[in-house]
């Protein structure tokens, strides 16, 4: 299972409706809140750094003043609530926060977090990235408001009433092989000496397979084959899916599209395994860039 996905939360989405849930939610004991910040989650630092849970009489002031209050689902004897709290300056938001937790872009710890916590805080961040930009009717241009639990923004035109749900953008994410060789590439804004597996997004009239071969043919000029489903991940950074493949190559000539990519090039197995001693570095450990190498790698 990849990074922030398979946490296990019952979202509880037949209750969003319910016109009195989330007022009955804030007066229960076990409901907790996560906060979100400028898109960083509130982390308890440390050796072992953990989600902050926040209880809600705890935070009772925060509930008031944020614009968007949602509820992302229950597990176990908690019940869950995301605030988004990003009107606050830095100045104000290190103060609210202390002694509570730090202000932490998630990419910075998810791999050192629980596999459900760090799917909770992804979801956090994600919905609430979504509401702050769909504060206005794509149709008409009047304000929105957010209903059902968070998960709807209606406009408030009473001429349009349309209802816009969060949008998750799907793109492809492949490893493309050949025998012994694998492609990899980097972008120049990627940390220096790191590669990984190329990736695009997908577009209107489009299958998953043919935004693959798409994408691997613009960056890298290789013509692929057989495009085979590996498993998918949700990357709220902002807003994407990834959906993982490995693919076949039928050419091998690199023809570099020097506006999409730094370089591309082939390696073995063998150099992948000793990344580190050529100077370079696979992806981050959380990304399902890293285990489509790494179950690569396994299968031989």
């Amino acid at each position: 299972m990849n990074f922030y996905a398979g946490g296990g939360l019952d979202r509880l989405a037949h209750l969003r409706t319910e016109e009195d849930w989330v007022a009955r939610l804030l007066g229960e004991p076990r409901s907790h809140v996560v906060a979100v910040w400028q898109t960083r989650n509130l982390i308890v630092a440390g050796d072992n750094p953990q989600a902050a849970f926040l209880p809600v009489e705890a935070v009772r002031a925060w509930l008031d003043e944020a614009p968007v209050l949602a509820v992302l689902g229950e597990s176990g004897e908690r019940m869950h609530l995301a605030i988004d709290v990003s009107h606050w300056s830095e100045e104000e938001a290190q103060r609210r926060a202390s002694g509570l937790g730090e202000w932490t872009d998630l990419r910075r710890v998810g791999p050192l977090l629980g596999r459900e916590e760090g799917s909770l805080l992804a979801y956090a961040r994600g919905l609430m990235w979504w509401h702050a930009r769909h504060r206005f009717c794509g149709v008409c241009g009047t304000a929105t408001e957010s209903v059902e639990a968070g998960h709807v923004r209606r406009c408030t035109n009473a001429d349009c009433k349309t209802s816009h749900f969060p949008r998750t953008d799907p793109a492809v994410i492949m490893l493309v092989h050949d025998g012994d060789k694998a492609l990899l590439g980097r972008q120049n804004v990627w940390p220096p000496g790191m590669y990984s597996t190329l990736a695009g997004f997908l577009e209107p009239g489009e299958s998953l397979e043919e935004t693959v071969a798409r994408e691997v043919y613009e960056e890298s000029g290789i013509r692929v084959g057989e495009v085979r489903y590996h498993s998918s991940q949700p990357w709220p950074f902002p807003a994407s899916l990834m959906i993982g493949f490995h693919a076949a190559a039928t050419s091998r000539e690199i023809r570099l599209n020097q506006s999409e990519l730094e370089d591309c090039a082939w390696f073995s197995r063998a150099e992948l395994r000793d990344f580190q001693s050529q100077g370079k570095n696979l992806p981050r450990q959380d990304s399902i860039a890293r285990r489509l190498i790494e179950d690569w790698l396994a299968q031989g």
